[in-house]
């Protein structure tokens, strides 16, 4: 069983930075897709950044050039370093994790992430 439990959110100006954290219980970050998504006030649920294996990076269009998503295997944690942060991020932003063998996929319970003046 896999346990993600997320933190580093609040409330922080435009331009702004933040740092999230998501410590992982339970899994080995190279058998792992683990990824950051987020949730706006009525919007659908979206991918910001994963990392597969610990390497592969992907982000969408929207955070490219402004997130980085990274792991610390020693600290077993997966981080999203968010800078230049827009009053669109506004979000609950949740740390996902994906086995790549089993398919079981698990959720953390989100931290809110608020960008405003």
């Amino acid at each position: 069983q896999v346990q993600l439990v997320e933190s580093g959110g609040g409330l922080v100006q435009p331009g702004g930075s933040l740092r999230l954290s998501c410590a992982a219980s339970g899994s080995t970050f190279s058998d792992y897709v683990m990824a950051w998504y987020r949730q706006a006030p009525g919007k659908e649920r979206e991918l910001v950044a994963s990392i597969t294996s610990g390497v592969a990076t992907h982000y969408t269009d929207s955070v490219k050039g402004r997130f980085t998503i990274s792991v610390d295997n020693a600290k077993n944690t997966v981080y999203l370093q968010m800078n230049s942060l827009k009053p669109e991020d506004t979000a609950v932003y949740y740390c996902h994790a994906r086995n790549l063998y089993n398919d079981m996929a698990y959720w953390g319970s989100g931290t809110l992430v608020t960008v405003s003046a």
